[in-house]
């Protein structure tokens, strides 16, 4: 048996002239995005927001940085005034991840997708992160034709979800769209087949929980909402 491989830690890369005027850590990192990034780190007006502390009280931390997330660990102020630490996950690109809802002759196209979180077959819609310089419905026309090989002919824009802003800071931009086939899937973005259905069917299967995505079941309430249901 191969023996395992502890992966290296991953740590926010600071550039060249802040890294002359600061150490590279975790804290250091973190006041790099308070300056860089300032919206993250914004509270709206009024009362009960929880704020976050600013330096030279205390000082938050970057946990882990790779090309698709950031991992950040606040030092917040809560509505009571106690002070805490508080995770968030964020996406490391400006360009928001877009969710689309194929549909085919009026029914819904669901892909069986191995998810490595849950470690469990989902169905679901396609999702894909957002690619830099490239409008959000046309980054959905794109995932369409990675992973199924298929071609929108109308995609139909449903407004922003937030998958569970808890703990996760970026919304996903939903679409349906109208497509005339499905072609050749991407089975190493490990999709293994593909369910044709009517929509009430898929909704059905959202209310006995074969469908668990909640990225899907708010497409589908959407698209219901936009008289998208046949």
């Amino acid at each position: 048996m191969t023996p395992a491989v502890p992966l290296p830690r991953s740590l926010f890369t600071l550039p060249t002239e802040v890294g002359d005027l600061m150490d590279h850590t975790p804290e250091s990192a973190y006041a790099h995005l308070r300056d860089t990034r300032p919206t993250w780190f914004l509270s709206p007006p009024g009362d009960g927001a929880i704020g976050i502390a600013r330096w030279p009280m205390t000082e938050g931390q970057v946990l882990h940085r790779d090309e698709e997330r950031v991992v950040l660990e606040d030092p917040v102020v809560l509505p009571d005034g106690q002070h805490a630490r508080q995770l968030r996950l964020l996406a490391a690109r400006p360009e928001p991840p877009v969710a689309v809802l194929p549909l085919l002759n009026g029914e819904v196209v669901l892909i069986d997708r191995f998810r490595h979180a849950t470690r469990t077959w989902q169905w679901e819609l396609l999702r894909r992160a957002g690619e830099q310089g490239v409008a959000d419905a046309d980054n959905a026309t794109e995932h369409l034709e990675d992973l199924l090989g298929a071609t929108a002919s109308e995609v139909i824009g449903l407004g922003r979800v937030h998958l569970d802003p808890a703990i996760l800071a970026e919304a996903v931009m939903l679409y349906a769209a109208r497509i005339d086939a499905v072609g050749e899937l991407a089975h190493r973005a490990g999709i293994r087949r593909v369910r044709t259905v009517a929509f009430t069917e898929a909704e059905q299967m959202a209310l006995n929980g074969q469908i668990t995505d909640a990225v899907t079941i708010a497409a589908l309430f959407r698209a219901r909402q936009a008289g998208l249901a046949g």
